[in-house]
């Protein structure tokens, strides 16, 4: 067997959290550097789980990312009976016992023995029959320490009086997540478990399972950070975007995010955070994983994803971003859309997006047949409150008559030298750049005009500039 073996090992929910991606991530990275492998493992104890929209939901996702693995997926399902082997076991052994108290008596044992909340091994020693509703306990330990020396968060101790004789069989017969966790660790040979915080406390609980069972050496742990948002809460699908596929979605590149995760709880030695996964992969230890509370900070995504998308070559970004700039939502036909032209303009819509789904608002102007909506603000102000705009249009429509727009710097001192000209003329300073892009584009920013304005064509230059001129005079 290879030297480290871990495993991923997420709930189907219907979607990834960024927090289980985070986890994948930090999985892989140390199954790569130490040169181990990877198990994906689906804890669907609920079998009704076990469905394929629930699994696409965790591995189309994984596979966005590059996240391999070496062996799986397993599904926890598929292994029950060896679970039920495991209980019954320790039934035999009398290390676990059965329990037919509701949690309505629990309580009231609980409060008519003034104990604090909770289960408090009435059932130990009452010989309880099986049958339906009757659940199966672990035996805990009265007295003594589970000691957890975790990579993370160092020597962590558990008092056994605190951990109360809880549950390993439901009363349905199904097998709890904690001597699920404990029998597929042993029999896939995982010798560490790289997980969240907040499954800690499941983790003597497992602990005194997997020795209960005779099992021998235990995987060595590692607890990562949670994560939060900027008010310092913990990650919440009510109230953060929390699944990965929505930044999927939105236009972000997967290595730009496998890196942002990378930083969450961890960070390289040199400080150099924007990396290729491969020098990520070389400097990764779990020792140098910081045990507070790592903030996904949003702001810093963009960032490090406008520094991925600024790397590209304008031939990949125009490959990258084309399923982006089709589609019923971008307000063009779809057959419009050029490639070579967005290639052509790469340079400047690279330096002003964050996310791929950014660009269609810088260049959608470019594959629309006719500006049929202004922009109000950017009408009023270079069309209404612009001075001379009509005669700065009358202008350069005369000045670009012969244009064969093939050539941006001719285009720009076409334009620029109507509005030297007409300053001259009335003595106020007259820009004749504003009316011409709103002309064109509808807005008053965007990219520069000149260069797109030879990808755009004269035809629909001169139409544009003639339409706009007409709008302004009714």
């Amino acid at each position: 067997m290879t030297s480290t073996r871990v495993r991923f090992a997420p709930a189907p929910t219907g979607y990834l959290h960024v927090g289980s991606a985070r986890s994948a991530l930090f999985n892989w990275l140390f199954a790569r550097h130490t040169g181990g492998e990877m198990v994906l493992r689906i804890e669907d104890t609920d079998a009704a789980k076990k469905t394929q929209e629930f699994v696409d939901a965790i591995v189309g996702p994984l596979q966005w990312l590059g996240i391999d693995w070496d062996l799986g997926p397993f599904f926890q399902s598929d292994r029950r009976a060896d679970h039920v082997a495991a209980v019954e076991k320790l039934l035999a052994e009398g290390k676990a016992y059965l329990c037919d108290l509701s949690r309505d008596e629990i309580a009231a044992k609980a409060e008519q023995a003034g104990l604090p909340a909770g289960y408090h091994g009435w059932s130990r020693d009452r010989n309880v029959e099986d049958g339906p509703g009757v659940v199966v306990r672990f035996r805990a330990p009265d007295d003594g320490i589970t000691i957890i020396d975790d990579l993370v968060r160092g020597r962590v101790e558990f008092s056994h009086d605190i951990i109360e004789d809880f549950v390993i069989r439901r009363g349905d017969g199904s097998p709890t997540f904690l001597i699920a966790n404990a029998v597929d660790d042993h029999d896939m040979g995982i010798t560490h478990v790289i997980r969240g915080e907040d499954l800690l406390n499941t983790t003597p609980k497992v602990r005194l399972i997997w020795e209960a069972l005779g099992y021998g050496e235990a995987p060595t742990y590692a607890h990562l950070p949670l994560l939060v948002n900027e008010r310092r809460k913990k990650l919440s699908k009510r109230r953060d975007d929390v699944s990965l596929s929505d930044y999927m979605s939105r236009g972000y590149l997967p290595e730009a995010m496998i890196n942002a995760l990378a930083l969450l709880g961890w960070g390289p030695p040199d400080d150099i955070e924007i990396r290729p996964i491969d020098e990520i992969i070389e400097l990764f230890t779990l020792e140098a994983v910081n045990k507070s509370s790592a903030f996904f900070d949003i702001k810093k995504l963009d960032h490090i994803n406008n520094a991925y998308i600024r790397a590209l070559s304008p031939e990949e970004f125009a490959e990258r971003v084309a399923p982006f700039m089709v589609g019923p939502d971008v307000g063009y036909p779809e057959d419009n859309f050029d490639p070579s032209v967005v290639a052509a303009l790469a340079p400047e819509i690279q330096q002003r997006i964050s996310t791929l789904s950014e660009a269609p608002a810088w260049v959608s102007w470019l594959f629309v047949d006719r500006i049929d909506t202004y922009d109000e603000k950017s009408w009023n102000k270079a069309m209404v409150k612009g001075r001379v705009a009509d005669r700065v249009l009358d202008e350069v429509l005369a000045a670009l008559a012969d244009n064969p727009f093939d050539d941006p710097d001719s285009l720009e001192a076409a334009v620029m030298a109507v509005g030297a000209e007409l300053t001259e003329e009335v003595g106020a300073r007259v820009m004749s750049q504003a009316p011409v892009r709103v002309a064109l584009t509808g807005h008053m920013s965007g990219i520069p005009l000149w260069q797109a304005m030879t990808l755009l064509g004269r035809d629909q230059c001169i139409a544009r500039l003639e339409a706009a001129r007409a709008r302004l005079e009714g």
